[in-house]
Order: C-alpha cells, then sequence, then structure tokens
C-alpha cells in the first residue's frame, strides 16, 4: 500500500510536470485540511509528514508550553494550542516553558468528506505549483526568442502555444505585412511576463526591434562572443530597419560582419523576418559622420550639427534627394530614430541658390543704386520753387508783342 502510495506521488509529479517534492508538501497541506475538517479543530496547530522512502503519514499537533491558561481568553481559538507545564511534562519530560511540544495525532482513516477536502486540497495546490513553475519559467525567458506553434486566432489576436503555456500576440505586436493561421510554426520574441491570478500572461511580438537583436545574436559569432557591439535599432516592422553597429577590437569590419560572406548572414535574418529590409550601419562618436551613415544607401555631401537643439543638416546631392528621404519619409525617419538626432535634408542645388539670394541681398544692402540722384537741401529746394514762381508770374504779365521781342 505505501510502494502504491509512492507510485502514485511519483506518477502525479510527472503528469503535472512538478517536482515530486511539491506534491508531497501539497498531499500534507492537504492532510492537514482533511484532518481539521473530520475532527472539527481547526483553531490547532497541526503539521503532517509523509516520508520520502517510505510513505508513513503522520499528523502531528502542536502546542505551546506555558505557566498557566489565560482564562480570560478561553472564548479565543489561541487558547487550543497552548498546554500548561505540567501537562507537557506527561508528554514529554524535557519540556521547557515557551517552547512547543508534538503529539502524534495520526487517526487511524479519515470520512468520506475530509477524503473529498483533501482531493480538492491537493489539485489546487498543484495548480498553483504548475502555474509558478510556468511563470518562473517564462520571466527568465524573458526577452529572448521561443519556437511556438499559432493554435487559434481571437478578433484578431494569435494564441501562441509555447511548451506548457500559451502566449497571446496582439495586432499591435503583429507584422502588417505576414499572415497567420493555425498550426503555423514560427519564431517570437518574449516581450512581458506577467504573474495574474488566472496564471502566468506572456505577451509576445514579431515587430518588437529587440527582437532583431537577438536575431542578430543568433546569426552573427562576433555579436554573440561581444566582438561587435549593437548601438542602436531603429525598426518599422514588415517595412524597413536600420541596425547601428561598432567593433569593439581593432581589424574587425563591424558591417561585414553582419553581413556575412555573399550576404549569407543578413539575409538569413531577413528570411526570418519575412523579407524586411535592414541597413547595416557603422556607428561613429562623430555626430556628423553617424547622420551620414545613418542615411545610407544615399550618399551625404555635408552634415552641419548643432548641438543645442541636436538638429542635423544633411546636404545630399539632388539626385540623390529622394533617396535620401526615402519613399513616405521612410528613410529619414528611420535615421532620425536611430542616431537620435533631428534631420533636415537639402539638396547641393537648392542650398547654392540660397547662398547665392544671401549674397545678391546683402551686396544690395551695403551699397546704394547707381541712378539714384544726391539728395537736395531743403534750403536750395525752396529758392528754386520761388525763382520758378516769379518766372511764371512775370510771363504772365507781358504783351503777345514784349513776348515776341524777348524772344
Amino acid at each position: 500500500m505505501r510502494s502504491e502510495f509512492l507510485s502514485a506521488i511519483t506518477q502525479l509529479s510527472s503528469e503535472k510536470g512538478v517536482p515530486k517534492e511539491m506534491v508531497i508538501e501539497a498531499i500534507e497541506a492537504a492532510l492537514v485540511q482533511a484532518y481539521k475538517r473530520n475532527f472539527e479543530t481547526p483553531a490547532m496547530d497541526f503539521t503532517a509528514h509523509i516520508g520520502p522512502e517510505s510513505g508513513v503519514v503522520q499528523i502531528c499537533r502542536h502546542q505551546l508550553v506555558v505557566d498557566q491558561l489565560e482564562e480570560e481568553r478561553l472564548d479565543e481559538v489561541l487558547i487550543h494550542d497552548q498546554i500548561t507545564l505540567e501537562e507537557a511534562r506527561k508528554l514529554d519530560p524535557d519540556a521547557k516553558l515557551g517552547e512547543k511540544v508534538t503529539t502524534d495525532v495520526t487517526p487511524p482513516a479519515f470520512g468520506r468528506i475530509a477524503a473529498q477536502t483533501a482531493k480538492q486540497v491537493v489539485l489546487q495546490k498543484l495548480r498553483d505549483a504548475e502555474r509558478k513553475l510556468v511563470f518562473d519559467e517564462f520571466a527568465e525567458r524573458e526577452g529572448e526568442i521561443a519556437h511556438g506553434i499559432i493554435q487559434r486566432i481571437e478578433n484578431g489576436t494569435a494564441i501562441v502555444e509555447l511548451g506548457r503555456a500559451e502566449a497571446i500576440m496582439p495586432r499591435g505586436e503583429q507584422v502588417h505585412t505576414e499572415r497567420y493561421y493555425p498550426g503555423q510554426r514560427i519564431r517570437v520574441y518574449v516581450a512581458e511576463v506577467h504573474d495574474t491570478y488566472r496564471g502566468p500572461q506572456v505577451i509576445v511580438s514579431r515587430a518588437h526591434r529587440l527582437m532583431l537583436r537577438r536575431l542578430f545574436e543568433q546569426e552573427v559569432p562576433e555579436i554573440f562572443n561581444g566582438a561587435v557591439e549593437i548601438k542602436a535599432i531603429a525598426r518599422e516592422a514588415g517595412a524597413r530597419s536600420k541596425v547601428a553597429v561598432h567593433a569593439r577590437q581593432e581589424g574587425i569590419d563591424p558591417v561585414g560582419s553582419c553581413v556575412g560572406m555573399r550576404g549569407v548572414r543578413i539575409q538569413n535574418i531577413v528570411n526570418e523576418v519575412g523579407g524586411e529590409k535592414i541597413d547595416v550601419i557603422e556607428w561613429d562618436e562623430d555626430a556628423s559622420r553617424y547622420v551620414a551613415n545613418a542615411l545610407s544607401p544615399a550618399q551625404v555631401v555635408k552634415v552641419t550639427v548643432d548641438e543645442d537643439t541636436r538638429t542635423a543638416t544633411v546636404v545630399v546631392p539632388e539626385r540623390q534627394l529622394s533617396l535620401a528621404i526615402g519613399k513616405e519619409g521612410q528613410n529619414a525617419r528611420l535615421a532620425a530614430k536611430l542616431t537620435g538626432w533631428r534631420i533636415d535634408i537639402k539638396s547641393d542645388t537648392a542650398v547654392a541658390a540660397e547662398q547665392a539670394a544671401a549674397e545678391q541681398a546683402a551686396a544690395e544692402q551695403a551699397s546704394p543704386p547707381i541712378d539714384a540722384e544726391p539728395p537736395v537741401d531743403a534750403e536750395e529746394e525752396r529758392e528754386v520753387v520761388v525763382a520758378a514762381a516769379v518766372n511764371g508770374a512775370e510771363a504772365a504779365t507781358k504783351t503777345p508783342a514784349e513776348v515776341s521781342a524777348d524772344g
């Protein structure tokens, strides 16, 4: 019987996927509850013990040794866990005040109600233990990549099976260019793990930017061993991403290490993320060079940075302007996210026109127009006006004959 009991414990441990010790603890707690239910002694201090080798069940009662029972507290439950020193010496000759004496109160059998109580307690304890194990497992895997199988799609949310747990992939964590279906095997990024009253809640993602970091660590040995460091990642899932890398050791090409021979390494990552374009650029301490690299594949003529406003003004060839900005501004937007700088892109033609206009305006402001008349003194102007008026009056008083004679 005892061997069958231990075999049942081993089988239960295997089925639930919990350690044998946890199963024994759950059964011990259930035995205590069953004993209290069977003998109606809820206030007393009991413990149960199952021999790991023998399978012998023992229930013990623990009482605190006191000099005198507290009569004024007879109506309270605490009094049932006390025993006088005289009574304690009958059970244990070495009993002392303030210590606890233990009495074996193991019953020969339990009733039906007590057995049902024990069953419910065991199942509940095992469920709690299983939830705790699952939570601990995925709490350690948070920030890592896991393999899963899509079980179903509910209102746009994908339910992914990850071994012993089901994870959810909300619509916001999905790549809009990918299509998911039940039974599909996918790799996901474990973004968050929460411990709720319903059990551990695992949230996974395919659109998280840090998923690219883990993929690069798996595909590029130089990143995994620390020779090459990923400095920053900017991603618009399903469309394009930019990754800034830096070599920690001299003689290592960080971009070439990530791309691989004939682009094998980067192609494996691109295939995993559904054909998403990935630009690998070299990080630089110089902000101007870093911004210029971030706008790859566009060619940059000049970069001017303003440290106070963290704004970078970039000049590119006219034919490269659309490439630098990208479709709907995507290339410039990702470069700004990657570098943390506000980027203003201009073409060299526009910059030259602005400089020419500024120089012309400055020249016009510095020198007056050539055809401008010199300023006239106010007094001279008044004399001229008076003289003209006198001449006009004299001409009006002369006869035609006098005018002819003057002529």
